[in-house]
């Protein structure tokens, strides 16, 4: 029996390690030369009995029960893990677009590597991936000008529940003491020009109600994160997220998901929804524990999704002229009346880049009110036309 893991993350580490445990062919494919995804970027190195790793390898489509890689390659599956996990999601404001402003976890991937691009640094956005972010570039050198989270710490005084079951979350709060007095929050930059900052206190809308402008070198941005659910267009899903069972099954047959396609929860849920997906996806039962410990993490996902939900106000932070659209050089102004957002596409050209609208697809889609559509499309990344050309006759 073959199971074929995408993405190598602790969720994609975890579900290939199970699987081959269980006596199964695993093969773990991935993008980056390295194992560990994001969060253990250059920090482990895979190997595992049962496990062939191909690295600096993309798939660009799951066809039945085959997966077509960059080169072009098939490899042939009989279960399918997806473990491809999230990327950042950033908000446009006036200035955005320019030299100085990255994404968060840009700065993270970065730091990692030793390298801070500024001396004068902003933080910006929601959700506790800020103090990490935060840290690591203190550590480094940086001057931390601020870390601004547009939420309020109140909104997890209803999440009860979820803090007691993930108590051990709490006592990561310590090894970031460093950067928590520079924290602010209901608080978010709004605007940059050169290196002044243009930063805002918020209402519960996220609307401004006051500002104030700070001197900065570089700002890094990050409000969530946006799952990458491009190689399963037709999978059922919720709020973007892949719908899966009690094994980590989809909707679609002999395909499991784990990490952060089914949910934001951190990397031990990821590492734990591995497992499940890894042993099931083996034919095998999944261990208790990690059932348990998935019960429990996505209790903690649920309070996360809820206390730091991106508000409507941010969309008062733009100008007609503001850039939604960064590959295409859409503007807020340029946005046409749509019902869809592929008739969206076709008349301004928003999304229709490089990214194909992994960046500018969400806001758009909040901006004019067209439903988003959840990064369906046919093939997951952008590929040569040569690559499409040497596919079967009978598929192309």
């Amino acid at each position: 029996m073959r199971v074929v893991v995408v993405g190598a993350g602790p969720a994609g580490m975890a579900a290939a390690r199970t699987a081959a445990d269980a006596g199964a062919e695993v093969v773990m494919v991935d993008s980056e030369p390295d194992a560990g995804g994001q969060y253990l970027r250059g920090r482990v190195k895979f190997s595992h009995a049962g496990v062939t790793h191909l690295k600096n390898t993309e798939v660009w489509m799951v066809e039945g029960n085959t997966l077509h890689l960059r080169g072009p390659q098939q490899l042939r599956f009989d279960s399918l893990v997806i473990a491809t996990g999230a990327y950042d999601r950033p908000l446009p404001f006036p200035g955005w677009d320019g030299p100085g402003v990255i994404t968060a976890g840009a700065a993270q991937a970065l730091a990692k590597q030793g390298v801070t691009l500024a001396e004068r640094v902003i933080i910006a956005g929601t959700g506790p991936f800020l103090l990490p972010v935060a840290t690591a570039l203190q550590d480094l050198g940086a001057t931390l000008v601020g870390v601004y989270e547009a939420s309020s710490p109140a909104r997890w005084l209803r999440e009860g529940k979820a803090i007691a079951a993930n108590r051990h979350k709490i006592g990561e709060l310590a090894s970031y003491r460093k950067v928590l007095p520079r924290l602010e929050t209901r608080t978010a930059v709004i605007a940059k020009h050169g290196d002044r900052v243009t930063v805002a206190k918020l209402d519960s809308r996220w609307r401004p109600v006051s500002h104030r402008t700070e001197r900065a070198d570089l700002v890094c941005i990050g409000y969530g994160f946006l799952p990458r659910t491009d190689l399963l267009p037709n999978a059922s899903r919720t709020n973007d997220f892949y719908d899966v069972d009690e094994h980590q099954r989809t909707s679609v047959e002999h395909v499991y998901a784990a990490g952060e396609v089914t949910g934001i929860g951190g990397a031990d849920l990821a590492e734990a929804e591995g497992v499940i997906a890894g042993a099931a996806a083996a034919g095998q039962k999944p261990p208790q524990k990690a059932v348990e410990a998935v019960r429990k993490g996505r209790l903690f996902a649920q309070a996360l999704a809820r206390a730091h939900a991106v508000q409507p106000g941010w969309q008062t932070w733009l100008d007609p002229d503001t850039t939604v659209c960064r590959c295409e050089k859409v503007s807020l102004e340029d946005l046409a009346d749509a019902t869809s957002m592929r008739e969206l596409k076709l008349t301004c050209r928003v999304a229709m880049g490089r990214c194909q609208g992994r960046i500018c697809g969400r806001n758009a889609s909040e901006l004019t009110g067209v439903p988003f559509d959840g990064q369906r499309r046919v093939i997951a990344v952008p590929i040569p036309l040569g690559e499409l050309a040497t596919l079967p006759e009978e598929m192309s």
